[in-house]
Protein backbone atom coordinates (compact mmCIF):
# COMPACT_ATOMS: atom_id res chain seq x y z
CA UNK A 1 0.00 0.00 0.00
CA UNK A 2 1.48 3.41 -1.01
CA UNK A 3 1.85 6.33 1.41
CA UNK A 4 -0.80 8.43 -0.34
CA UNK A 5 -3.23 5.51 -0.37
CA UNK A 6 -2.54 4.80 3.30
CA UNK A 7 -3.20 8.38 4.31
CA UNK A 8 -6.28 8.79 2.10
CA UNK A 9 -7.55 11.15 -0.56
CA UNK A 10 -6.24 14.27 1.20
CA UNK A 11 -2.69 12.93 0.84
CA UNK A 12 -3.38 12.21 -2.83
CA UNK A 13 -4.32 15.89 -3.17
CA UNK A 14 -0.93 16.84 -1.74
CA UNK A 15 -1.56 17.36 1.98
CA UNK A 16 0.24 15.08 4.44
CA UNK A 17 -1.44 15.25 7.85
CA UNK A 18 1.05 12.80 9.36
CA UNK A 19 3.96 15.06 8.37
CA UNK A 20 2.28 17.92 10.22
CA UNK A 21 1.91 15.78 13.33
CA UNK A 22 5.58 14.75 13.15
CA UNK A 23 6.60 18.39 12.91
CA UNK A 24 4.64 19.30 16.05
CA UNK A 25 6.44 16.60 18.02
CA UNK A 26 9.85 17.68 16.70
CA UNK A 27 9.14 21.29 17.62
CA UNK A 28 7.85 20.66 21.12
CA UNK A 29 11.24 20.74 22.93
CA UNK A 30 12.41 23.70 20.81
CA UNK A 31 9.33 25.79 21.54
CA UNK A 32 9.16 24.84 25.23
CA UNK A 33 12.56 26.48 25.78
CA UNK A 34 11.00 29.85 24.96
CA UNK A 35 8.27 29.56 27.60
CA UNK A 36 8.39 32.16 30.34
CA UNK A 37 6.16 32.44 33.37
CA UNK A 38 2.58 32.99 32.29
CA UNK A 39 2.41 30.24 29.67
CA UNK A 40 -0.21 27.74 30.77
CA UNK A 41 -0.46 25.55 27.69
CA UNK A 42 1.62 23.27 25.51
CA UNK A 43 1.81 23.48 21.72
CA UNK A 44 -0.61 21.37 19.75
CA UNK A 45 -3.86 22.68 21.19
CA UNK A 46 -6.50 24.76 19.45
CA UNK A 47 -5.18 27.95 21.02
CA UNK A 48 -2.23 29.17 23.03
CA UNK A 49 -2.99 30.13 26.62
CA UNK A 50 -1.15 32.81 28.58
CA UNK A 51 -2.12 34.23 31.97
CA UNK A 52 -2.45 37.98 32.29
CA UNK A 53 -0.68 38.96 35.50
CA UNK A 54 -1.56 42.64 35.83
CA UNK A 55 -1.57 43.09 39.60
CA UNK A 56 1.61 45.17 39.38
CA UNK A 57 0.25 47.40 36.59
CA UNK A 58 -2.05 50.31 37.33
CA UNK A 59 -3.71 50.54 33.93
CA UNK A 60 -2.76 47.55 31.74
CA UNK A 61 -2.82 47.83 27.96
CA UNK A 62 -2.26 45.04 25.45
CA UNK A 63 -0.04 46.03 22.52
CA UNK A 64 0.07 43.87 19.39
CA UNK A 65 1.84 43.80 16.04
CA UNK A 66 2.02 41.60 12.97
CA UNK A 67 4.54 41.48 10.15
CA UNK A 68 6.33 39.23 7.70
CA UNK A 69 9.77 38.89 6.15
CA UNK A 70 8.75 40.04 2.68
CA UNK A 71 10.77 39.27 -0.42
CA UNK A 72 13.90 38.77 1.68
CA UNK A 73 12.62 35.19 1.68
CA UNK A 74 13.65 35.00 -1.97
CA UNK A 75 17.29 35.22 -0.83
CA UNK A 76 16.74 32.31 1.55
CA UNK A 77 15.28 30.30 -1.35
CA UNK A 78 18.26 31.10 -3.57
CA UNK A 79 20.75 30.04 -0.90
CA UNK A 80 18.60 27.20 0.46
CA UNK A 81 19.40 28.66 3.88
CA UNK A 82 16.48 29.00 6.24
CA UNK A 83 17.84 29.33 9.77
CA UNK A 84 17.77 33.15 10.04
CA UNK A 85 14.50 34.29 8.44
CA UNK A 86 12.68 33.34 11.64
CA UNK A 87 14.85 35.85 13.51
CA UNK A 88 13.80 38.50 10.98
CA UNK A 89 10.17 37.62 11.57
CA UNK A 90 10.43 38.01 15.33
CA UNK A 91 12.50 41.19 15.07
CA UNK A 92 10.06 43.01 12.82
CA UNK A 93 7.19 42.34 15.24
CA UNK A 94 8.99 42.66 18.58
CA UNK A 95 10.78 45.91 17.74
CA UNK A 96 7.45 47.48 16.79
CA UNK A 97 5.81 46.88 20.16
CA UNK A 98 8.95 47.60 22.21
CA UNK A 99 9.18 51.12 20.78
CA UNK A 100 5.59 51.66 21.95
CA UNK A 101 6.66 50.87 25.51
CA UNK A 102 5.41 47.29 25.75
CA UNK A 103 7.03 44.16 27.14
CA UNK A 104 6.47 41.17 24.81
CA UNK A 105 4.42 38.31 26.26
CA UNK A 106 3.90 35.78 23.50
CA UNK A 107 4.46 35.19 19.79
CA UNK A 108 2.55 33.21 17.15
CA UNK A 109 3.83 32.25 13.72
CA UNK A 110 2.25 31.26 10.43
CA UNK A 111 4.28 29.14 8.00
CA UNK A 112 2.75 28.12 4.69
CA UNK A 113 4.35 25.76 2.16
CA UNK A 114 3.21 24.12 -1.06
CA UNK A 115 4.32 20.75 0.30
CA UNK A 116 5.33 20.41 3.94
CA UNK A 117 9.06 19.82 4.22
CA UNK A 118 9.42 18.77 7.85
CA UNK A 119 13.18 19.29 7.99
CA UNK A 120 13.02 22.76 6.43
CA UNK A 121 10.07 23.79 8.60
CA UNK A 122 11.95 22.68 11.70
CA UNK A 123 14.96 24.83 10.73
CA UNK A 124 12.72 27.86 10.07
CA UNK A 125 10.89 27.55 13.38
CA UNK A 126 14.17 27.01 15.25
CA UNK A 127 15.06 30.49 13.98
CA UNK A 128 11.77 31.87 15.25
CA UNK A 129 12.41 30.26 18.64
CA UNK A 130 15.94 31.75 18.73
CA UNK A 131 14.46 35.19 18.10
CA UNK A 132 11.89 34.70 20.84
CA UNK A 133 14.60 33.66 23.30
CA UNK A 134 16.58 36.79 22.44
CA UNK A 135 13.48 38.93 23.02
CA UNK A 136 12.40 37.01 26.16
CA UNK A 137 9.09 36.23 24.48
CA UNK A 138 7.21 32.92 24.57
CA UNK A 139 6.47 31.14 21.30
CA UNK A 140 3.15 29.63 22.34
CA UNK A 141 1.72 28.47 19.05
CA UNK A 142 1.27 28.92 15.34
CA UNK A 143 0.06 27.37 12.14
CA UNK A 144 1.86 25.29 9.56
CA UNK A 145 -0.23 25.19 6.42
CA UNK A 146 0.28 22.90 3.44
CA UNK A 147 -1.10 24.47 0.24
CA UNK A 148 -0.41 22.33 -2.85
CA UNK A 149 -0.16 24.28 -6.09
CA UNK A 150 -0.06 27.65 -4.36
CA UNK A 151 3.71 28.20 -4.16
CA UNK A 152 6.59 27.48 -6.50
CA UNK A 153 8.60 24.41 -5.54
CA UNK A 154 10.71 24.99 -2.44
CA UNK A 155 9.06 28.30 -1.59
CA UNK A 156 7.02 29.31 1.46
CA UNK A 157 5.70 32.35 3.28
CA UNK A 158 5.98 33.50 6.88
CA UNK A 159 3.94 35.80 9.10
CA UNK A 160 4.29 36.60 12.77
CA UNK A 161 2.08 38.00 15.51
CA UNK A 162 3.16 39.32 18.91
CA UNK A 163 1.21 40.49 21.95
CA UNK A 164 2.82 42.57 24.67
CA UNK A 165 1.80 44.32 27.87
CA UNK A 166 2.30 47.90 28.98
CA UNK A 167 1.11 50.31 31.64
CA UNK A 168 -0.93 53.03 29.97
CA UNK A 169 1.02 55.59 31.99
CA UNK A 170 4.31 54.34 30.54
CA UNK A 171 3.40 54.07 26.86
CA UNK A 172 5.84 55.82 24.54
CA UNK A 173 3.46 57.83 22.37
CA UNK A 174 5.75 60.81 21.75
CA UNK A 175 3.49 63.23 23.61
CA UNK A 176 6.37 64.28 25.89
CA UNK A 177 8.80 65.00 23.07
CA UNK A 178 9.81 68.66 23.14
CA UNK A 179 12.08 71.16 21.43
CA UNK A 180 15.67 70.68 22.61
CA UNK A 181 15.51 66.93 23.04
CA UNK A 182 18.31 64.95 21.41
CA UNK A 183 18.02 62.07 18.95
CA UNK A 184 20.32 59.07 19.20
CA UNK A 185 20.56 56.58 16.36
CA UNK A 186 21.25 52.92 17.14
CA UNK A 187 22.96 50.99 14.36
CA UNK A 188 21.25 48.41 12.19
CA UNK A 189 22.79 45.12 11.08
CA UNK A 190 22.28 46.12 7.46
CA UNK A 191 19.14 46.14 5.34
CA UNK A 192 17.06 44.37 8.00
CA UNK A 193 13.89 43.30 6.14
CA UNK A 194 12.91 46.30 4.02
CA UNK A 195 13.43 47.32 0.43
CA UNK A 196 14.24 43.85 -0.91
CA UNK A 197 12.13 44.16 -4.05
CA UNK A 198 14.34 47.05 -5.14
CA UNK A 199 17.49 45.34 -3.83
CA UNK A 200 16.82 42.19 -5.85
CA UNK A 201 16.06 44.22 -8.98
CA UNK A 202 19.39 46.08 -8.70
CA UNK A 203 21.62 43.11 -7.92
CA UNK A 204 20.03 40.30 -9.90
CA UNK A 205 18.61 42.19 -12.89
CA UNK A 206 20.67 45.38 -13.14
CA UNK A 207 24.08 43.94 -12.16
CA UNK A 208 23.33 40.32 -13.15
CA UNK A 209 24.94 39.08 -9.93
CA UNK A 210 24.32 35.86 -8.03
CA UNK A 211 24.04 35.25 -4.29
CA UNK A 212 27.38 33.42 -4.40
CA UNK A 213 29.36 36.36 -5.79
CA UNK A 214 31.95 37.66 -3.34
CA UNK A 215 31.74 41.43 -2.90
CA UNK A 216 34.95 43.02 -1.57
CA UNK A 217 33.03 46.03 -0.22
CA UNK A 218 31.03 43.67 2.02
CA UNK A 219 33.88 41.31 2.87
CA UNK A 220 31.58 38.35 2.14
CA UNK A 221 29.25 37.00 -0.51
CA UNK A 222 26.23 38.93 -1.69
CA UNK A 223 23.91 36.27 -0.28
CA UNK A 224 25.51 36.44 3.17
CA UNK A 225 25.13 40.21 3.18
CA UNK A 226 21.51 40.16 2.06
CA UNK A 227 20.50 37.42 4.49
CA UNK A 228 22.00 39.12 7.57
CA UNK A 229 19.19 38.94 10.14
CA UNK A 230 17.36 41.95 11.51
CA UNK A 231 18.56 43.21 14.88
CA UNK A 232 16.28 42.52 17.83
CA UNK A 233 16.47 45.54 20.14
CA UNK A 234 14.37 44.21 23.03
CA UNK A 235 17.16 43.93 25.61
CA UNK A 236 18.64 47.28 24.60
CA UNK A 237 15.34 49.11 24.92
CA UNK A 238 14.55 47.47 28.27
CA UNK A 239 17.98 48.41 29.61
CA UNK A 240 17.68 52.05 28.56
CA UNK A 241 14.15 52.44 29.90
CA UNK A 242 15.16 50.99 33.26
CA UNK A 243 17.68 53.76 33.99
CA UNK A 244 16.84 56.70 31.73
CA UNK A 245 13.79 58.76 30.83
CA UNK A 246 13.11 57.86 27.21
CA UNK A 247 10.68 60.23 25.54
CA UNK A 248 10.12 58.29 22.33
CA UNK A 249 11.61 55.53 20.19
CA UNK A 250 11.21 55.04 16.46
CA UNK A 251 11.72 51.74 14.61
CA UNK A 252 13.15 52.45 11.16
CA UNK A 253 11.36 50.03 8.85
CA UNK A 254 9.49 50.56 5.57
CA UNK A 255 9.40 54.29 4.88
CA UNK A 256 12.93 54.70 6.16
CA UNK A 257 14.12 57.87 7.85
CA UNK A 258 11.44 60.01 6.20
CA UNK A 259 8.15 58.32 7.02
CA UNK A 260 8.95 56.76 10.42
CA UNK A 261 10.25 59.64 12.63
CA UNK A 262 6.99 61.65 12.31
CA UNK A 263 5.22 58.75 14.04
CA UNK A 264 7.01 59.63 17.29
CA UNK A 265 6.75 63.44 17.07
CA UNK A 266 4.05 65.84 18.22
CA UNK A 267 2.70 68.04 15.44
CA UNK A 268 4.62 71.07 16.61
CA UNK A 269 8.00 69.37 16.38
CA UNK A 270 10.39 68.26 13.66
CA UNK A 271 13.40 65.96 13.73
CA UNK A 272 16.57 67.59 12.41
CA UNK A 273 18.90 64.77 11.38
CA UNK A 274 22.55 65.29 10.47
CA UNK A 275 23.40 62.83 7.69
CA UNK A 276 27.12 63.22 8.38
CA UNK A 277 26.80 62.05 11.99
CA UNK A 278 26.88 58.30 11.37
CA UNK A 279 28.63 55.82 9.09
CA UNK A 280 26.43 53.98 6.63
CA UNK A 281 27.26 50.28 6.18
CA UNK A 282 28.75 49.51 2.78
CA UNK A 283 25.55 47.95 1.42
CA UNK A 284 23.82 51.34 1.28
CA UNK A 285 26.28 53.42 -0.80
CA UNK A 286 26.80 50.34 -2.98
CA UNK A 287 23.08 50.11 -3.71
CA UNK A 288 22.73 53.85 -4.22
CA UNK A 289 25.50 53.95 -6.80
CA UNK A 290 24.55 50.73 -8.59
CA UNK A 291 20.87 51.59 -8.78
CA UNK A 292 21.35 55.33 -9.33
CA UNK A 293 18.98 55.94 -6.45
CA UNK A 294 18.34 59.53 -5.37
CA UNK A 295 19.18 60.53 -1.81
CA UNK A 296 15.49 61.18 -1.15
CA UNK A 297 14.54 57.66 -2.22
CA UNK A 298 17.39 56.13 -0.22
CA UNK A 299 16.15 57.87 2.91
CA UNK A 300 12.58 56.75 2.26
CA UNK A 301 13.28 53.13 1.30
CA UNK A 302 16.09 51.95 3.62
CA UNK A 303 17.19 52.36 7.23
CA UNK A 304 20.62 53.53 5.98
CA UNK A 305 22.37 52.01 8.97
CA UNK A 306 20.05 53.15 11.76
CA UNK A 307 17.63 50.60 13.20
CA UNK A 308 16.21 52.81 15.95
CA UNK A 309 15.98 56.48 16.81
CA UNK A 310 15.76 57.28 20.53
CA UNK A 311 14.68 60.66 21.90
CA UNK A 312 16.27 61.69 25.20
CA UNK A 313 17.08 64.83 27.17
CA UNK A 314 20.26 66.75 26.44
CA UNK A 315 21.47 66.02 29.99
CA UNK A 316 21.32 62.25 29.47
CA UNK A 317 22.98 62.16 26.06
CA UNK A 318 26.53 61.29 27.11
CA UNK A 319 25.46 58.62 29.60
CA UNK A 320 23.06 56.99 27.15
CA UNK A 321 25.75 56.82 24.47
CA UNK A 322 28.15 55.24 26.99
CA UNK A 323 25.51 52.73 28.06
CA UNK A 324 24.78 51.74 24.46
CA UNK A 325 28.48 51.26 23.79
CA UNK A 326 28.77 49.08 26.92
CA UNK A 327 25.90 46.95 25.59
CA UNK A 328 27.75 46.41 22.33
CA UNK A 329 25.55 48.72 20.29
CA UNK A 330 26.86 51.14 17.69
CA UNK A 331 25.22 54.45 18.49
CA UNK A 332 25.46 58.05 17.33
CA UNK A 333 24.05 61.42 18.27
CA UNK A 334 22.29 62.04 14.97
CA UNK A 335 20.11 65.06 15.60
CA UNK A 336 17.71 66.99 17.74
CA UNK A 337 14.10 68.07 18.01
CA UNK A 338 13.25 71.59 16.85
CA UNK A 339 10.10 73.63 16.47
CA UNK A 340 8.27 73.02 13.20
CA UNK A 341 6.50 75.68 11.20
CA UNK A 342 3.24 74.73 9.48
CA UNK A 343 4.84 74.72 6.02
CA UNK A 344 7.77 72.51 7.07
CA UNK A 345 8.14 68.74 6.88
CA UNK A 346 8.48 66.69 10.06
CA UNK A 347 12.00 65.56 9.14
CA UNK A 348 14.78 67.89 8.03
CA UNK A 349 18.14 66.56 6.88
CA UNK A 350 21.30 68.57 7.26
CA UNK A 351 24.96 67.75 6.67
CA UNK A 352 26.66 66.03 3.74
Amino acid sequence: MGQAEKNGKYAEAGVDIEAGNRLVELLRPIVNKTFRSGVITDIGGFGGLHSLNVEHIKNPVLVSSTDGVGTKLKIAFMLDKHDTVGIDLVAMCINDIMVEGATPLFFLDYLSMGKLDVEKAQVIIKGIAAGCLEAKCSLIGGETAEMPGFYSEGEYDLAGFVVGLADNEELLDGSEVAVGHQIIGIGSSGLHSNGYSLVRKIFFEGLNMTVNDHVPDFGRTLGEELLEPTRIYARTISNLRRDFHIYAICHITGGGLIDNPPRMLPGRCKAVIDKSSWSRPAIFPYLQKAGQISEQEMMRTFNNGLGLLVVISQEDTSEVLLRLKAMGETAYLVGCVEERNEDETSVEFVGA
